[in-house]
């Protein structure tokens, strides 16, 4: 059915269940239904959200289903949570919403409805709204709030959407973390009380935990069976998400902006925008439920998300603040000659009056260190030429030290409470400038301006933000709105961004935040991927590249084979085995090449001319998670499918070795039953191929069976070790 008909139906289905005064309004995608009870002049309220109904069933929904105000306010049922509440000017905190109206619109692939919603007695208005993407089973839903009180209204509270949940066997899957050791897994029953998954950082949002939660219905959690709930709030800013479960049937889930220290004066006519919570149902168990937000990512989310990645070299572990015109040109040499398609000047090229020798210095003065690079980033570009790959570059432009030319000019422009001194963050030295403030924000945008009007060949920017609000302050807000500082920050920061894309469309642009503090949908509509973690070790990345992936893609996920022993753990981990890993996520390289044996330079250009052909299926494909290394098996697994199930990557590691140990048999998944596919091992190091190897298999033998896999490699004695991993790449035989 075509996008037109499909929105004429949904049009029609507003009053399909009643007249003009007792209408339901239908929120539909795909795959899934959200019903909700508008009568006009009535309360707003939630019916379903679930799998898609029929006509049938939904003309008879009110009859089996219990009704929740969709967007609780506070001060006529005091003793529930709720996801708004106020103080007018008269100091009543009461607000008790009716429905105006309901409309739609359809634009871009989605269809709109906006619920109208307006306070019985004060000039004070809520739109609900919902937009329902028709090619991914995503609905975001957020709030616009106003008034035209004649005083401002101070708002204590502001989900950007409420959700009921039915008591039953539900279970929470949740991330959390901390540096070096993030997206780890978190999975327990809901409980009677109150669980809250919160932020506070001010800067970076997703260290020690996430926006993003999964709700099995049916028990604990499985990966590709049982009916489950999504939902990821799209902020980059301070979150809470709250679940109450209180004495009745139900667990009341709240996400939005975290309220704390951030009460907002709302003028007269002035609109507060919440961020949008995208929702998404899955029958299909955890990976249905990625697989959903996946494919909403890649089309209306993630920059670029339709673009493969190019594989690049991270100068960072190589080098750190050893940064010359010669050891640049030389790893640019090294990459090219490994397949590499872009390499990336990270910290220590800048500083004038104050040269960045380490982290202690130079945070603001975007110049060129001349006393490293003579020729210049035009004599890197050249290089870069030269070697036939394209050339990024790091800046960190949300921040300053106090040793800089620009903190030395404007030192009203940083973060900094009002009669206290400056609390110091990384080197001892580096504050957080305030993106509140309309000149700050200029000035950001002028840093990746000048640098890409003067060096437009510049394809790739990593932009990093090291530091969090350690002291709440703004010395641009007035001091009636100091309670702004957190959310102006955020949409300052989205302003900067919003120039930036506008002007440079084409541009690369990792979001880097200490490691993996920035994996939000808040950040990516205008970055093309974040860096999953400093910690490179490719053990630790199993655990914590599996759960990022239950919300992101692995298009986004920058994954980088580094060096042995590895910098962050002291683990030293093969070769191969690291290999294997990083090629589950945007494949890249994090290392000094120089250190590298001929050997290990050789397998790693033979593993990205591989990565190359496996590129579409990884990035764009369907995943599918099969073994979790968090279900303590000794082995972790999962594979991603391409859209036409024609091909697919499988991905086996061992995550603990013992004598006589006894692993399981990983079955396949997402493939088609009546294909014949055959298999071909990546990055093979044994001295002989597997038993398999290029023997032709159903979709059928491969998802009820699997493949038996060797727990070692058979490799010469010397080169024995305790690691195992395959990649296996499938391909239909027609």
């Amino acid at each position: 059915m075509d996008f037109k008909k499909r929105t004429n139906l949904f049009l029609g289905a507003l009053l399909l269940t009643g007249g003009l005064f007792a209408q339901n309004v239908y929120v539909s995608t795909p795959n899934t239904s959200l019903v909700l009870s508008a009568p006009e002049g009535g309360k707003l309220e939630y019916l379903y959200y679930g799998s898609k109904l029929s006509d049938v069933d939904m003309q008879n929904l009110e009859t089996v289903e219990s009704k929740h105000t969709a967007y609780p306010e506070y001060g006529m049922n005091c003793p529930t949570e709720t996801a708004l509440a106020v103080k007018h000017a008269d100091g009543n905190m009461t607000l008790q919403l009716q429905v105006l109206k309901v409309t739609a619109s359809e634009e871009n692939n989605a269809v709109t409805t906006v619920v109208s919603l307006k306070d019985k007695v004060y000039p004070f208005f809520v739109n609900v709204c919902y937009r329902a993407w028709q090619d991914a089973d995503v609905i975001e839903a957020w709030t616009e709030i106003s008034h035209q009180e004649k005083k401002p209204v101070v708002l204590n509270q502001f989900a950007s959407a409420y959700l009921p949940i039915r008591r039953g066997e539900v279970w929470l899957s949740h991330l959390y973390g901390s540096w070096g050791n993030e997206g780890r897994v978190s999975q327990e029953p809901l409980a009677s009380g109150m669980k809250v998954i919160k932020n506070k950082d001010g800067v970076r949002n997703s260290h020690t935990s996430h926006a993003e939660v999964m709700f099995s219905l049916d028990g604990r959690p499985q990966e590709n069976a049982g009916n489950v709930i999504g939902a990821a709030l799209c902020y980059s800013g301070n979150y809470k998400l709250r679940i109450d479960t209180h004495d009745d049937g139900y667990h009341h889930f709240f996400a939005g902006i975290n309220e704390e220290n951030s009460a907002y004066t709302l003028k007269k006519d002035e609109l507060f925008r919440t961020p949008e919570l995208a929702l998404t149902y899955s029958s299909e168990g955890l990976s249905g439920g990625s697989r959903n937000f996946h494919r909403w990512a890649r089309l209306h989310k993630l920059a670029h998300g339709t673009t493969p990645r190019k594989i690049l070299l991270n100068s960072w572990e190589g080098v750190y603040f050893d940064i010359n015109q010669e050891g640049m040109d030389q790893m640019m040499a090294d990459i090219a000659s490994m397949g590499g398609e872009l390499f990336v000047m990270d910290d220590g090229w800048f500083g004038d009056k104050y040269p960045r020798k380490n982290d202690s210095s130079s945070l603001g003065d975007w110049t060129v260190d001349k006393s490293k690079l003579p020729k210049g980033i035009d004599g890197l570009l050249a290089d870069a030429k030269k070697h036939g790959i394209k050339f990024g570059i790091w800046i960190e432009p949300e921040m300053a030290n106090t040793v800089s030319e620009l903190y030395e000019q404007h030192p009203e422009w940083v973060i900094k409470a009002p009669e206290r001194d400056l609390v110091l963050g990384r080197g001892g030295t580096q504050v957080v400038l305030d993106l509140a403030n309309p000149a700050v924000q200029d000035y950001i945008f002028k840093v990746v301006d000048d640098l890409m009007t003067a060096y437009p060949a510049i394809d790739y920017i990593k932009w990093d933000a090291n530091m969090s609000i350690m002291n709440h302050g703004s010395q641009y807000l007035t001091k009636d709105n100091q309670s702004h500082l957190y959310i102006e920050y955020h949409r300052g920061f989205e302003k900067v961004c919003q120039r930036i894309r506008s002007k440079y469309p084409d541009l690369t642009i990792q979001a880097c935040a200490s490691g993996g503090g920035r994996a939000n949908y808040g950040v990516l509509p205008y970055f093309d991927e974040f860096w999953v973690s400093d910690n490179t070790d490719a053990l630790q990345r199993v655990y914590m590249q599996w759960g990022t992936s239950y919300f992101f893609p692995a298009i986004a996920m920058a994954s980088h084979i580094s060096a042995a022993p590895n910098h962050q753990t002291f683990r030293t981990i093969p070769l191969k085995y690291r290999i294997d890993v990083a090629m589950s996520g945007r494949l890249g390289m994090e290392i000094q090449p120089k250190n590298m044996t001929e050997g290990e330079k050789a397998l790693c250009k033979n593993a990205i001319a591989e990565y190359k052909t496996i590129r579409p299926v990884v990035q764009m494909g369907d995943i599918y998670r099969l073994i979790s290394p968090y279900d303590n098996k000794g082995v972790a697994s999962l594979m991603y499918v391409a859209p036409q199930k024609d091909k697919a990557v499988f991905y086996w590691w061992k995550t603990e070795h013992f004598c006589n140990q006894h692993l399981p048999r990983v079955k396949m998944a997402g493939l088609c039953p009546d294909k014949y596919y055959k298999v071909h091992e990546l990055n093979r190091i044994d001295n002989v191929p597997l038993n398999f190897e290029g023997k032709v298999f159903s979709g059928a033998y491969l998802m009820t069976n699997g493949l038996e896999i060797p727990y070692n490699h058979r490799v010469d004695y010397h080169k024995q070790n305790d690691y195992s991993s395959r990649v296996l790449y499938l391909e239909e035989m027609k």
